[in-house]
């Protein structure tokens, strides 16, 4: 999207990469984008370990994928973009910082830094998880799990068929 950012934070550089691959898929003037990153932390502080917070740019593919969520027992909960905490990604030398100052909104900050680089004319859906589970749950072992990903197949299975 030719956007320049200063990057203000060494340690948030898979924004940066996750921008560069969103950029990349606007070529192709996709339909819907879907991302998926351990991005923040503070999303797990948000909403604990057993909820990932969903972001997206749209009402219908929020409620599409709440659905998918609940029917597939894979739990996320909508988050806000924002925008103005927008104001805190602002640079002085560059379009915007990688990641803003101070304690507050990281999550939200994380995803509204994604938003600039989504295609403009798609649906996207950005998911901050946390891929562990600390303890054994019904169909799901103790250990790395792939959070999310149940939901949005059941949405792309209901939308373009199987």
């Amino acid at each position: 999207k030719g956007l320049t950012v200063e990057n203000s934070n060494t340690d948030a550089e898979g924004r940066l990469i996750l921008g560069d691959a969103l950029t990349k898929a606007a070529e192709n003037n996709p339909e819907l984008v879907f991302d998926f990153a351990t991005l923040t932390g503070a999303a797990r502080v948000a909403l604990g370990a057993d909820l990932q917070a969903l972001f997206t740019n749209d009402d219908t593919l929020a409620s599409e994928l709440m659905a998918a969520a609940e029917t597939e027992s894979d739990p996320m909960w909508r988050m806000p973009l924002y925008d103005p905490y927008k104001d805190l990604l602002k640079s002085d030398v560059a379009d915007m910082v990688n990641a803003a100052e101070g304690p507050f909104g990281g999550a939200i900050t994380a995803a509204l830094f994604l938003k600039e680089f989504a295609p403009d004319n798609a649906q996207w859906a950005h998911f901050d998880i946390f891929c562990w589970n600390g303890s054994p749950k019904p169909g799901r072992p103790k250990g790395a799990e792939a959070v999310s990903l149940r939901a949005t197949w059941k949405l792309l299975r209901d939308r373009y068929g199987s």
